[in-house]
């Protein structure tokens, strides 16, 4: 068995003895690697090193920025193969899959290295006001400071490269609490980070027990607090940093609604039954609920059955499956005990998922009641609803009926139902002729209601990370 990983703190794994947590594969519980769980000093060191580093980060021209973020990407780009594989053991994603996302944490520097020539300032008119004739005026964008940092399991390398990207590029350095079912890729991005020649204490990351971590919500040497998980929790920690910027990407139960009009609905249906069950649908924008328009429901119907049925569901090494393990047990259980429930309120399973070990096949239920779990809730599991809708307007107030407000896709070749659409969903994004579960990483990311606060995307996470100053000049 390998040493154990340690806690990385100012650029190298800290010394010392500490209890040790096992990582198993998802698949199958074969221990992949042991992790030292950081205490309340490692916390402590980290976050004063973080301090440290703020001044020696902010104070580097663009440029070194800019080479060293183009240097992580290189570093990923060169180790993509083993990265995939190391996604695939640590979080249980198809491999596909896995390096699908390490392609995108490579973009994902490299737009960060390039909007450090656009996230700059602006030179502001001062003569509106007679008092400001022959003044000059201008704005700059100064960082923060040093960034808390949480993110979850299912894509352990590109969300945290969404919080550490952006945030090297502003300057600021990130204390991040590595997600404790996936910690390995966050580990190999610090030595990645280093090896790029980013400054000592520019990034820290650590495996927190809950109670030590949550200081990293209240330390106000950490001004600005970047989370991505669950609502509750992320709520929590919102209220406890009172007078800190914070971020919050909280997930929700995303819907997909498809009009008559929808041209090519096998190509469609297809492609909603990969949105609702790739990674056994363990992603915030999922499609969790479909809506189809009633002329065309049981013929579209069948065809998201028929296309479920394809999906392969097994190993995450075998580069065919696209439907792997769930993350530990309890998530299975959970799904699997939702399921059952919907069933017991009437719901009608057209395909009722298998239970292997951790692997639970893809289930898509109609007649589901609004206030079933798998319909209000977030599910973040491989199950699909679907219900038909009479009238467009109908169909949009149903997916405003939720707490949550992530993203949604509407199907449709009427430009006036697109934009009805992006004017009425009370979402953060509208994807027509998409599945919400499409994101582009340098654009705007976020939700509204019980989804989130704060945008992500690689511009909006550098402005949220950064504040103008205003320079009023008189010659």
């Amino acid at each position: 068995m390998p040493s154990a990983i340690r806690p990385w703190i100012n650029g190298r794994p800290a010394r010392g003895r500490r209890q040790s947590g096992l990582v198993t594969r998802p698949w199958d519980d074969r221990v992949i690697a042991h992790v030292e769980l950081a205490t309340a000093t490692d916390l402590e060191h980290a976050i004063a090193g973080a301090a440290a580093a703020f001044p020696v980060l902010r104070a580097l021209p663009a440029h070194r920025r800019r080479t060293i973020l183009l240097a992580v990407a290189e570093g990923l780009r060169s180790g993509r193969a083993a990265l995939g594989q190391l996604i695939a053991d640590d979080a249980g994603k198809p491999v596909t899959l896995a390096l699908g996302e390490v392609d995108r944490a490579i973009s994902t520097f490299i737009i960060a290295a390039e909007e450090l020539r656009h996230v700059t300032g602006e030179v502001l008119p001062t003569d509106l006001d007679p008092r400001g004739e022959g003044l000059t005026a201008l704005t700059c964008r100064f960082p923060l400071g040093p960034v808390a940092a949480i993110s979850p399991f299912n894509f352990p390398l590109n969300l945290v490269a969404h919080k550490v990207a952006p945030a090297i590029a502003a300057g600021c350095p990130v204390v991040l609490k590595v997600p404790p079912q996936a910690p390995l890729a966050s580990f190999r991005l610090a030595e990645i980070l280093a090896a790029a020649g980013l400054p000592p204490g520019g990034f820290q990351a650590l495996h927190l027990p809950i109670p030590v971590a949550e200081r990293l919500a209240t330390d106000p040497a950490l001004p600005v607090l970047s989370f991505t998980g669950s609502p509750a929790v992320g709520w929590h920690l919102k209220g406890l940093a009172a007078r800190k910027r914070v971020i919050l990407e909280l997930g929700g139960n995303a819907a997909a609604v498809v009009h008559s009009d929808t041209e090519q609905l096998p190509a469609v249906a297809a492609r909603i039954a990969w949105g609702a069950f790739a990674y056994a649908g363990q992603v915030c924008i999922k499609v969790q609920r479909l809506l189809v328009h009633r002329p065309i429901y049981r013929q579209f119907t069948r065809m998201v059955v028929a296309a479920t049925r394809t999906l392969v569901a097994g190993d995450p090494r075998d580069p065919a499956t696209v439907v792997g393990p769930m993350i530990d047990d309890g998530a299975a259980d959970r799904v699997q005990g939702w399921i059952r429930e919907a069933i017991g309120e009437g719901a009608k399973a057209l395909v009722r998922g298998r239970r292997r070990g951790r692997l639970l096949t893809p289930t898509i239920l109609e007649g589901v009641r609004g206030t079933s779990k798998v319909c209000c809730r977030e599910v973040f599991g491989p199950v699909l609803t679907i219900a038909p809708y009479d009238e467009w307007d109908d169909a949009l107030a149903t997916v405003n009926a939720s707490e949550f407000g992530l993203q949604a896709g509407v199907f449709t070749r009427d430009a006036a139902r697109v934009f009805d659409a992006f004017r009425t969903l009370a979402v953060g994004g509208v994807v027509a002729n998409d599945i919400p579960t499409l994101r582009l990483d340098h654009l705007p990311y976020g939700g509204v209601k019980a989804s989130g606060f704060g945008r992500e995307g690689l511009r909006d996470a550098m402005l949220e990370l950064t504040e103008p100053r205003l320079l009023l000049w008189k010659p």
